[in-house]
């Protein structure tokens, strides 16, 4: 074929309108590649993506969400690579909902920002969302990160009521007996609290998220029993813990609930294994309920009494167990005199119960367009100030008040199981040496081989 001008601009035409087209595809990639994200995560146990229940928590947020860290930089020749970490950390958030947006600031080249902002320690990061702010410090856990977002996000401004004037645990108390330590967790979460004055209130406020009955020590007058039936008969939520069979004026209440609590108490023998007192019960299982469904902590408690409610078909309660104690113990039948001091407990074949024995229960039923809960726990001491940092008594105690005020995203997210894990091999084994050789010398010589063997064959091909 003869190349002439005409032939020449027809090619030159051909190839620029190639030219412009194969730009036109890469920046249609890019701009693409730019507006959706595709990712899957091909690990066994899902590492590098979010539980379910913190999708659903992102799915549900409306607005962007800005996350400062105040961190040094990372110094790689030295293994500090914080930020790197958290910066993958949030890219598990940001797939699911792309307006979190991660902001670095050194605290030490920004100081007056970082006064400003109340940072206690390098690392720290400010969570905003909707104009409200909660700090995070690391080590950073899925779990506390999706619980701070949703605290956050938290629309319910509805206090949590507590019985007061009965000799109570106290919801803000010090003492030892008191609920102190475990209110200051459920205010750092969001939770306000109130106590109304039953003696004069017409009524138990309904606008209160639940109310609390924390044992009380002496009888709660008629009057007040009668405006805490009422409340629950209107719907209200409460959360009751009993610290032995006395119900100190409330047993018309409990009736309508068909709450029945032993006068003795769990008896666990394994407990001295852990140097307890065998009248401290170790939770053996939990029930399948939305409190304890994914929670695996071990929990404790002292002095537990055994309780058991009935469903009321016409009252449309459904019961539900929630924690069974003391395995390889039993629940005795007898009120210990004086707590059980210096009493030795013995089993007695005719008239104590072996366990596993439940101490608590959740009750749940539709009231007119909303639901209705309540928990009843027969042990009020495992909240208290002296055991709430005890294995996992804080956390259960966060539950049940999640569940309670109708927070169920807030269910303590479990960590997924790992399976596969990262290979360590000892260094200087034969395992090692085998390893480090063979991809240093032995897999590119072969490769160099395999390429002079195909060279050399085309070659006389």
């Amino acid at each position: 074929m003869k190349i002439n001008n005409k032939l020449r601009f027809q090619l030159l035409v051909q190839n620029s309108f190639f030219v412009v087209v194969f730009l036109v595809l890469v920046f249609l990639l890019a701009y693409l590649s730019n507006q959706y994200h595709v990712s899957k995560d091909i690990t066994q146990a899902n590492r590098n993506t979010l539980t379910k229940g913190s999708i659903d928590v992102l799915k549900q947020m409306k607005g962007p969400v800005h996350l400062t860290v105040f961190a040094s930089k990372d110094d790689p020749n030295n293994g500090d690579t914080f930020r790197k970490g958290l910066a993958d950390f949030v890219s598990r958030y940001q797939r699911t909902k792309p307006d979190i947006y991660l902001k670095f600031i050194s605290p030490t080249e920004e100081p007056k920002l970082a006064q400003e902002a109340s940072i206690k320690a390098d690392g720290e990061v400010v969570v905003e969302y909707n104009k409200r702010t909660e700090h995070i410090s690391p080590p950073f856990a899925e779990q506390e990160m999706t619980n701070l977002l949703v605290r956050l996000s938290r629309t319910n401004t509805r206090p949590v009521m507590y019985l007061d004037g009965h000799g109570e645990r106290h919801l803000q108390g010090v003492k030892n007996n008191d609920l102190g330590e475990f209110g200051k967790v459920l205010e750092s979460k969001g939770f306000k609290f109130a106590n109304p004055d039953l003696t004069i209130a017409q009524a138990v406020p309904a606008n209160g998220a639940m109310l609390v009955i924390a044992g009380p020590q002496v009888d709660v007058s008629d009057i007040e029993a009668k405006k805490i039936k009422a409340y629950i008969e209107n719907g209200g939520n409460v959360l009751w813990l009993l610290d032995d069979d006395n119900l100190h004026g409330l047993k018309e209440v409990a009736d309508y609930l068909g709450i029945k609590v032993s006068p003795g108490i769990a008896v666990d023998m394994t407990a001295a294994q852990y140097g307890a007192d065998a009248k401290v019960a170790f939770a053996s299982a939990y029930g399948d309920h939305p409190i304890t469904r994914t929670f695996q902590l071990r929990t404790l408690f002292p002095e537990a009494h055994e309780v058991d409610a009935k469903a009321s078909f016409d009252l449309g309660w459904k019961v539900g167990r929630l924690v069974d104690v003391a395995p390889n113990g039993w629940l005795e039948s007898d009120r210990l005199v004086n707590g059980g001091k210096g009493q030795k407990a013995v089993f007695d074949e005719k008239k104590d119960k072996r366990g596993p024995i439940n101490i608590g229960v959740a009750l749940e039923r539709e009231y007119g367009k909303k639901g209705q809960r309540v928990v009843v726990m027969g042990n009020g001491n495992f909240l208290s100030n002296t055991f709430i940092t005890n294995g996992g008594n804080l956390d259960f105690g966060v539950n049940i008040v999640n569940w309670l005020a109708g927070d169920d995203k807030l269910i303590t997210i479990q960590p997924m199981p790992l399976k596969d894990v990262n290979m360590t091999i000892p260094e200087g084994s034969i395992s090692a040496k085998l390893v480090g050789y063979g991809t240093q010398y032995v897999v590119p010589a072969i490769l160099l081989l395999l390429g002079l063997g195909i060279w050399w064959k085309r070659k006389k091909a």
